[in-house]
């Protein structure tokens, strides 16, 4: 998400400055890829890139393909195959070992649902959505991001004979919060299942935080930190927060939005501050608690709001973080941040040498 929002931040200055732009997106993958379905790139008319679509053995001739697109206001289907080991053109020396279909869009102001306005759609509430973007290898008619779908909400560019077929299959990867590709004739579907962004509640603003807060931050994670000192909640020691909280514990919760994609790390400090904290939030639907410090803190405080041991709460954990050797204020953070990922991903943070499995999910053989 933090890819998407970027993408618009530079498509606004790049209008503003009356240049012309294209969407590049990996629409499908065979084999092995540095950046599965979904990497998106925006290409401007002067070459800067924003995005990615490979870890940078594609870009140099995805620029070219962009400048192109942009140039004959048509959408092209290009397909980099690496496999070749004869070939070092693309991505061997990266290791690359795949097939990758690109999309290129150039961006049309004048076209109401163009693939950027749709972007800005699912940037405007936090719910799950699916995005669609048809393409085609039998035909040069590309009809690119066509549909944006969320619960009772459908945006979508005609594409005729395909309503039913489409809306069916946008409808089931909703419910099933997972992308699929599907092939309607001649017609392929990249049909993308995009979740909001994790939102992270960082409460307590000492210096320990901060670190943490720029970490997530690049990530794309929005971030609201909660403390009651003045003197540490504001803006000039978080820049990178989207919202700032400066309320007493028990004042706090009716300020927070929760939902299925919310954290919390609970490291104000303060023994009661937490305790009140963590009260309300046990009564929550929140998916992660994490408390700094000791184990026995956190038992200590279960116990003061009657509620047993920290092992009996799926969503609790304490002491916060994986196991990486951390000692200071910064991996630390890398730990908390490494934590909440696997916990949303469903990673196992095992090595990825022990992963017998593709890395990625969704790999097309």
């Amino acid at each position: 998400m933090k890819e998407i929002r970027d993408i618009l931040s530079r498509y606004k200055l790049a209008s503003k400055e009356g240049k012309k732009s294209a969407l590049a997106t990996v629409v499908k993958v065979e084999g092995s890829s540095y950046r599965r379905a979904g990497a998106r790139m925006l290409v401007t008319e002067d070459g800067q890139l924003t995005g990615a679509i490979s870890g940078g053995c594609l870009e140099g001739d995805a620029l070219r393909k962009a400048l192109s697109a942009i140039l004959q206001q048509e959408n092209k289907l290009i397909t980099y195959d690496t496999t070749d080991e004869d070939d070092a053109k693309f991505g061997i020396q990266l290791g690359c070992n795949g097939i990758v279909h690109i999309l290129f869009e150039p961006i049309s102001p004048e076209m109401e649902l163009n693939p950027i306005k749709l972007l800005e759609l699912l940037q405007q509430k936090r719910q799950n959505a699916v995005l669609v973007t048809l393409f085609s290898h039998a035909n040069k008619n590309q009809l690119g991001t066509t549909l944006l779908y969320r619960q009772n909400e459908i945006y979508a560019k005609p594409v005729f004979g395909l309503e039913k077929s489409i809306k069916d299959d946008v409808v089931t990867a909703l419910k099933n919060e997972s992308s699929d590709f599907k092939t309607y004739q001649e017609t392929e579907a990249f049909i993308e299942f995009i979740p909001p962004p994790l939102s992270l509640i960082v409460a307590g603003a000492g210096n320990d935080a901060q670190p943490l807060v720029n970490i997530a931050s690049i990530l794309g994670w929005e971030i609201i930190v909660v403390d009651g000192r003045p003197t540490h909640a504001n803006i000039l020691r978080f820049p990178n927060a989207q919202q700032i909280i400066m309320q007493k514990a028990e004042n706090v919760l009716p300020h927070l939005y929760i939902d299925n994609r919310t954290a919390c790390v609970l490291m104000t400090h303060n023994y009661n501050y937490d305790l009140r904290l963590l009260n309300d939030l046990l009564k929550t639907d929140i998916r992660y608690i994490g408390a700094l410090g000791p184990k026995k803190k956190l038992n200590k405080m279960l116990d003061e709001l009657n509620k047993g041991i920290s092992e009996a709460f799926g969503n609790l954990y304490g002491p916060v973080g994986l196991d990486i050797g951390a000692e200071t204020a910064e991996e630390i953070a890398v730990s908390i941040v490494a934590e909440i990922k696997m916990v949303f991903s469903g990673g196992t943070a095992q090595p990825l040498r022990k992963k017998k499995q593709p890395i990625h999910l969704h790999v097309v053989e």
